[in-house]
């Protein structure tokens, strides 16, 4: 790596592939990443005037489908990517929720809220872009309220036989060489290494209880090759 190289997974990174990400995720994952989206809404049952955290907000399609979820309901999009944000702002402008999506630049490992004033926090293909994920996620229990709702989604290798070792194939040989020659950036070599080295839902789940969450569940969608995480912070300080 040369001195003008971008680290793997850093905010730099992604602002070398702001421009074309929403593309390259419709055309990498076939269209199914908006389907997993919207599970990760739907997990959080949200109510009117509700606060949401979206980490990793990117260019705010999450954020963007919680509003439009719940009317009422504000959603507070964070992201280390300036030039996501940028793309991200004027997608909000566009949907005219500029009044109910707010967009920040920061960092999940230490989080600029106070403690309890989220009713949930999600985050969408990020965590395994985070290089402390406990510290992470113990933010993510410190801004949220007692008994609010933490939903995580993520890449993984997907499971099963041939169903799965085509996903696998598709994972591991189609999307670095698509993102690669459709971006013009190296850096997408970087997604299936790094949806290697993140830990099993199993070990995960784990992972996201010792952070002090309670009833987390793992949920593999499409052959396993996404896990939506969901996990409360308890009602009673543990």
């Amino acid at each position: 790596m040369n001195e003008t190289t971008p680290p793997a997974g850093s905010g730099a990174m992604f602002d070398a592939i702001a421009a074309r990400y929403d593309l390259l995720n419709r055309l990498l994952s076939l269209g199914l990443d908006v389907r997993w989206r919207r599970r990760l809404v739907d997990a959080l049952a949200l109510k009117a005037g509700q606060r949401v955290l979206d980490l990793a907000t990117g260019t705010a399609d999450v954020a963007l489908a919680i509003a439009a979820r719940e009317a009422g309901t504000h959603v507070v999009g964070l992201d280390p990517s300036e030039q996501m944000l940028a793309v991200g702002r004027r997608k909000v402008l566009e949907a005219k929720l500029s009044t109910r999506v707010e967009l920040v630049a920061g960092d999940a490992q230490s989080l600029p809220f106070p403690d309890a004033s989220f009713d949930a926090v999600t985050i969408s293909f990020g965590i395994r872009n985070v290089p402390d994920r406990p510290c992470a996620l113990r933010e993510m229990r410190r801004v949220l309220r007692p008994g609010g709702r933490l939903a995580v989604l993520e890449l993984a290798e997907p499971d099963g036989r041939l169903l799965g070792s085509l996903a696998r194939f598709h994972v591991h040989e189609v999307v670095p060489r698509l993102g690669a020659l459709l971006s013009g950036q190296r850096e997408y070599r970087y997604l299936h290494q790094s949806i290697e080295r993140f830990p099993h839902r199993s070990a995960f789940s784990r992972t996201i209880e010792e952070a002090g969450f309670t009833r987390v569940v793992a949920t593999p969608l499409t052959f396993g090759a996404c896990v939506l995480f969901t996990g409360d912070r308890p009602e009673v300080a543990t």
